[in-house]
């Protein structure tokens, strides 16, 4: 296995080889329409000079950044010697992709990122970010700041080495009350997709704010994405009424289906197909896939997904 001969996750990012083949090994076994780069939001901490370790069965630990000292810390501007492998990986698999598959980079939103940045752990409601921002605004806005330059300048490298579109993950997004998500969520992801295009004009943009529920409608009216992916909470119904006369979504199967499998899952595809048909939309998990998931489930899922689907 790859993550075997790497050693270490975070080796198996910045190691080009490596993060190519596992980029490319799902679209040669399931034969997918797009690739997403094999990386992990976490490289842009990490390329400002935050400490970030991934422990086997325990995720991702960082330095937690608790004050504004701790922000003035970190590097003025993103090391893009730090991540030069990763825009290595995108070159290589780009050489190695079907013409007719895209390649997909991303980046995690800057109140995610943050989120794990001041907590130094992954936590259910991101209560060390919030109470950061509630305390001293200030200080936090320094922090969201300097990942909204970072994460537009990681964007820019990876459309230039070659991927087709990127996706903004706002994995946190849910836990934020109505006007810190405006502040926290919309207005960086605004701000960062502004810069994106200052350099890259045409630039394809995904958003993904996560558990923001009617918030969406907010998210698509105020946010310029070209595509949102929803999460599986998301009434299919709802979005092909709200959202999807506005913008293409993308998702929204729940990754818990996929692992359980059988009537369920194909109920499941049904629903979503049946419900986004006719307009834009690109069928996804409404989030990532589970670990333990089967290989068969995975089969069975595309299977239905290419019997029902109109073509």
């Amino acid at each position: 296995m790859l993550r075997e001969k790497a050693g270490d996750f975070f080796e198996l990012c910045f190691t080009p080889e490596f993060a190519a083949e596992a980029t490319l090994q799902p679209v040669r076994r399931f034969g997918f329409d797009a690739a997403i780069l094999f990386s992990d939001i976490l490289v842009v901490p990490y390329a400002l000079g935050q400490s970030v370790r991934f422990t086997p069965n325990e995720g991702p630990q960082l330095d937690a950044i608790v004050d504004r000292p701790g922000v003035t810390r970190l590097k003025t501007k993103l090391d893009h010697g730090v991540l030069a492998p990763i825009y290595e990986a995108i070159e290589r698999v780009k050489k190695d992709l079907p013409a007719n598959v895209s390649l997909l980079g991303f980046c995690g939103a800057p109140w995610t990122v943050a989120s794990y940045m001041v907590a130094g752990v992954g936590t259910s409601e991101q209560e060390p970010a919030r109470r950061f921002a509630y305390r001293d605004p200030e200080g936090f806005s320094r922090l969201i700041e300097k990942l909204v330059e970072a994460s537009a300048s990681y964007l820019v490298r990876q459309l230039e080495a070659g991927v087709d579109a990127v996706q903004i993950f706002d994995t946190w997004a849910g836990v934020l009350p109505a006007q810190e998500f405006h502040q926290w969520c919309i207005e960086p992801t605004q701000r960062i997709i502004a810069k994106v295009r200052h350099h890259v004009a045409n630039a394809k943009v995904i958003g993904f704010p996560r558990g923001a529920g009617t918030a969406l409608l907010r998210y698509v009216k105020d946010v310029p994405v070209d595509a949102i992916s929803l999460d599986w909470t998301v009434d299919p119904t709802f979005a092909r009424e709200h959202i999807q006369p506005h913008l293409p979504v993308q998702g929204n199967l729940d990754p818990l289906v996929l692992l359980a499998g059988g009537t369920a899952l194909d109920r499941s595809v049904e629903t979503i197909l049946k419900a986004f048909s006719g307009r834009p939309f690109i069928f996804n998990l409404g989030h990532g896939i589970l670990p333990q998931t089967p290989i068969a489930h995975v089969e069975q899922m595309l299977a239905r997904v290419r019997a029902v689907a109109p073509t």
